[in-house]
């Protein structure tokens, strides 16, 4: 029978262990010096991503979308969409005490880092329940037909030197085998939610534009002047409601003609007479929001059109004197300038950059009025013959509205509202009767009957304040044929 030997294999010592790891760790110095040197910098990082890609992608079963706030030219909608309905409302599950859980959102009761945004911009009510949002590296987690999905908000700085903003963006993981149906459906699922969101929120918000961040700051617009109380003539109030419930129900016929779901209005008259409480009540009948715009405050007119991309839909534009914004001056300067040498009027161009009134109709009425979608613009002027003739060409503004000096219609609204809903009184058919002889804003008559809630006071308060306008007019008009004799 063979018999069989066997020898112990010998342990190698501790110093020719550390001899080794020596020799290795050496060798490896030399060969990453090695291709440090003969490799470049950027094709050595391509190579080290490729493997950490590689090798990421097939031990991670999670499949990360990211969406960015900004795409192309203007925001991504998705970005937009994610903002508005991550911090809905709704029940809360048991990691918050009782007393937050009926006002905090639901999906913000998932957030792990423990943390929450908390803001509060009602100015009118500091007692009003604050309002709470997405912290940034916060995760929220959310659940889509079983699906587990988690949202991050990041933000990193911005390397355009023109954006002092960070630049924000999503991030979305879900598992790798959901992500078709993420991609179809899921997306589609919180544009529509965040949609229904705008379209029922209760707080509006008027926005101006901050020319050193480059962005749209907003604040709560609360405005109670509504189309029931504004006073103005009936059949001027009924025809514009008309006209704002046939646009906001206008997609499918703006799109069967082929023009711009947008509409334009044009409000005039001297001032006081009530321009800016009837934006007021167009945003409260849509229920959108405002942008406010200062056309001085912008550069040039690719500022002008980066500015107005930066807007959402289902929002008015409001462009305030427009005769003494500077843009309707430019144009005029321009046409006039036509005849000047090419080269000093480059000169004077780059000098002095300034929006033109044709870059602004070019934006409203133009190709770039395509992008956005249920858009009010408003411009209002206190001169309409001041204006250059281009913005009043057909098709430029769709309304022309006159807001014009107080009338016994509109009188009778405003001493209704403030004087204790009164129908009738001794004075009203001597005060209609100046109303025909005298011109006054309705500005000056809410000054005269406000001074008492006696309407016996306000209204010959008013009286005389008409009679006092209509004598110092008959004076004003008598001069000139006393000078003449």
């Amino acid at each position: 029978m063979a018999s069989t030997t066997f020898f112990p294999q010998r342990i190698p010592s501790v110093s020719e262990i550390f001899s080794m790891y020596t020799s290795l760790s050496a060798f490896t110095i030399l060969f990453r010096t090695i291709l440090n040197e003969i490799i470049p910098t950027k094709v050595r990082d391509f190579i080290v991503s490729r493997f950490r890609d590689f090798f990421s992608s097939y031990f991670n079963p999670n499949f990360t979308f990211i969406i960015e706030e900004r795409c192309d030219y203007v925001t991504n909608q998705t970005f937009r969409a994610a903002e508005t309905y991550l911090p809905t409302w709704g029940h809360l599950t048991p990691h918050y005490p009782l007393c937050l859980r009926p006002c905090l959102p639901t999906l913000l009761a998932g957030i792990s880092t423990g943390s929450l945004l908390v803001r509060s911009s009602n100015l009118k009510n500091p007692l009003a329940m604050p309002k709470f949002g997405i912290p940034v590296k916060a995760k929220i987690l959310d659940d889509f037909e079983g699906i587990p999905l988690e949202w991050t908000l990041l933000s990193e700085r911005n390397e355009n030197p023109h954006q002092s903003l960070p630049k924000r963006y999503f991030h979305l993981t879900c598992k790798k085998e959901f992500r078709d149906k993420i991609m179809s459906e899921y997306f589609t699922y919180i544009a529509k939610s965040s949609l229904k969101i705008l379209t029922s929120r209760d707080n509006l918000k008027i926005h101006t534009y901050d020319p050193n961040d480059h962005s749209w700051e907003s604040a709560i617009f609360q405005h109670h002047t509504t189309f029931e109380t504004l006073a103005m003539e009936p059949e001027i109030k009924n025809t514009l409601m008309r006209d704002l419930d046939a646009f906001s129900n206008g997609k499918d016929f703006f799109k069967t003609v082929g023009r711009a779901w947008k509409r334009g209005y044009l409000l005039y008259g001297p001032p006081g007479t009530g321009k800016s409480s009837l934006v007021a009540a167009i945003a409260n009948h849509m229920n959108y929001n405002i942008y406010d715009l200062q056309l001085q405050s912008v550069q040039d007119d690719a500022m002008l059109r980066q500015i107005l991309t930066r807007t959402e839909n289902r929002s008015i534009l409001l462009i305030e004197d427009l005769d003494c914004s500077g843009a309707d001056a430019s144009c005029r300067k321009e046409n006039k300038d036509e005849g000047e040498d090419g080269e000093n009027q480059a000169k004077n161009n780059k000098k002095d950059p300034k929006v033109t009134l044709s870059g602004l109709l070019n934006f409203v009425d133009g190709l770039w009025s395509s992008c956005v979608e249920e858009r009010i613009i408003v411009f209002t002027t206190n001169h309409k013959e001041k204006l250059d003739p281009a913005l009043l060409r057909p098709g430029r503004m769709d309304v022309h509205i006159l807001m014009d000096y107080c009338t016994p219609n509109v009188f009778k609204k405003l001493a209704a509202m403030y004087l204790d809903h009164i129908e009738e009184h001794d004075l009203f058919e001597p005060i209609e009767k100046m109303f025909r002889e005298v011109k006054a804003t309705p500005a000056e008559v809410i000054e005269q009957i406000m001074v008492s809630k006696d309407p016996d006071v306000a209204l010959k308060g008013l009286m005389g304040f008409l009679e006092s306008k209509k004598m110092i007019r008959e004076i004003e008009e008598s001069e000139p044929k006393e000078a003449e004799e």
